[in-house]
């Protein structure tokens, strides 16, 4: 495999991303109350486990994302694995729609925090660390509660959305 070593700088950060998009992620809806009490989600897909024990996990959020103040500020927020056949959601929470959960159906976690249904795994969060990283912040947290489902995830890889091969 041949590898182009040297990038102009304006082709640096596309060939990074096209470089980072072959690997592949699930897909994540992290949300949480604002301070307003109103109902704040966002698709992520840069989330992993940090540790067993402690349990802790870690995403990162783009720190000019408007939503920064409000993850920053909140004690506890969720993070929803999507299953497969939630794609929809996926696109709805990364959309500027106005109202992300207008209609949408949801169980509240700790704090209020809407935890959507249908996902392969929810885990409830205290926003426990969060660390300056570049053009995001990274956030650690310590798992509370969690639940899974057996179903399959929605997968992102290449700049598309998968599945896994049955």
């Amino acid at each position: 495999m041949s590898a182009q070593s040297y990038y102009t700088h304006e082709d640096f950060t596309r060939n990074f991303r096209n470089a980072l998009g072959m690997f592949a992620t699930g897909i994540t809806v992290v949300t949480t109350r604002a301070g307003n009490g109103a109902p704040v989600g966002l698709t992520v897909n840069s989330f992993n486990s940090v540790s067993l024990d402690p349990p802790l996990v870690l995403w990162s959020l783009s720190a000019a994302a408007p939503s920064v103040p409000v993850f920053e500020a909140c004690e506890y927020y969720a993070i929803n694995v999507l299953a497969e056949d939630q794609q929809d959601l996926s696109q709805l929470f990364a959309s500027r729609s106005e109202d992300r959960f207008a209609g949408l159906e949801y169980d509240e976690g700790l704090g209020g925090s809407p935890l959507l249904r249908g996902c392969c795994a929810r885990f409830e969060c205290r926003n426990t660390h969060r660390y300056p990283g570049g053009d995001h912040v990274l956030f650690v947290s310590e798992v509370v509660n969690f639940d899974r489902a057996d179903r399959p995830p929605l997968l992102f890889h290449g700049g598309a959305y998968r599945r896994l091969a049955p």
